[in-house]
């Protein structure tokens, strides 16, 4: 399983960026440590939650501990693609067209309740999502190397929204479910806002730049490089076949999830210290990498089952290997 090389370093920094963020997050160490992962990976995140859980704060936070550019588009039903990518606009002057570029030039950007907006618009981010460029009038323009999509959604208000297409779905490495914190982590957020008196209009201020983008990208070529022993990878690939065969599932995990479920794994090592991925690290994210890539049958739905509830019962039916 490797040489079992340690890498304190990256676990400072990890834990360096977590502490950062907690300051003003209280009570999301789960969610903080999904948007690192992804982000370590050079993947998207799907946030979901009810208002008022902090999810816009968590991605404006993750930018500002990276001293990364930070753009946030809202999305509503009258916003046009162009509005995200960007439009070709002419210069009288000149006599040309010069592109002005819109929010997604940035590096990490908020797309704040996606399924506001219809799917047209909501496929302006599949370009970018996945071949980390946007092509406007017949040229393509690159994204940042940095590039990361943050997107939320409620999941109790369906009245004037559009469901996520499957295909945009499965741009986003995880979804991740942001709670009500537990009451102890509550008490201790309205303690702090209280002692912020008026700084806490603002709690992004309080964030300090902890790590650049070259540490960014020293951490995602470790990832890469990050080992994978045979016994890993037919864990995986038991899991995601297991989840075919599944009686509660329509649809079950796809290549592309095992793919995802590997690079995730991947990057929690890094963040954890070793040079290698184990069974612990793809237990550990598999949720949110598959929650969204399975589809429950509607006898399933009527019994009120929840895809965590099978991505467990995946678990409890494949044998970790030692």
């Amino acid at each position: 399983m490797g040489n079992q090389e340690v890498q304190p370093g990256k676990v400072v920094l990890a834990q360096a960026i977590q502490a950062e963020i907690g300051r003003v997050v209280q009570g999301q160490a789960v969610a903080i440590q999904s948007l690192l992962v992804a982000l370590v990976a050079g993947g998207h995140v799907l946030l979901e939650g009810v208002p008022g859980v902090a999810k816009t704060l968590l991605a404006n936070s993750l930018a500002a501990t990276l001293k990364c550019s930070f753009s946030r588009i809202q999305f509503t039903p009258d916003l046009m693609p162009a509005d995200i990518t960007g439009v070709s606009v002419f210069e009288p002057q000149t006599g040309q067209f010069r592109f002005r570029r819109g929010p997604v030039f940035a590096d990490v950007v908020l797309a704040d309740e996606i399924n506001r907006s219809p799917a047209k618009t909501q496929a302006a981010l599949l370009e970018a999502m996945q071949e980390q460029q946007v092509t406007v009038d017949g040229t393509t323009h690159p994204l940042s190397k940095s590039f990361m999509v943050v997107a939320t959604q409620n999941p109790i208000e369906y009245e004037g929204t559009y469901p996520l297409a499957e295909a945009q779905l499965d741009r986003f490495l995880m979804k991740v479910v942001v709670p009500y914190p537990e009451e102890a982590d509550e008490r201790a957020m309205l303690k702090r806002t209280h002692e912020m008196g008026e700084r806490a209009a603002r709690p992004i201020d309080l964030i300090r730049p902890v790590a650049s983008q070259e540490d960014l990208i020293e951490l995602r070529r470790r990832a890469g490089a990050t080992k994978v022993d045979d016994a890993v990878i037919d864990y995986i690939l038991r899991l995601i076949r297991q989840s075919r065969s599944l009686p509660s599932l329509s649809l079950g995990a796809s290549p592309r999830a095992a793919v995802m479920l590997m690079q995730s794994a991947k990057a929690l090592a890094t963040l954890r210290g070793r040079d290698y991925a184990s069974p612990d690290d793809v237990r550990a994210v598999a949720a949110p990498v598959l929650r969204h890539r399975i589809r429950l049958t509607p006898e399933a739905e009527i019994q009120g089952l929840a895809p965590d509830v099978c991505v467990q019962s995946l678990m409890t039916q494949v044998a970790v290997p030692r």
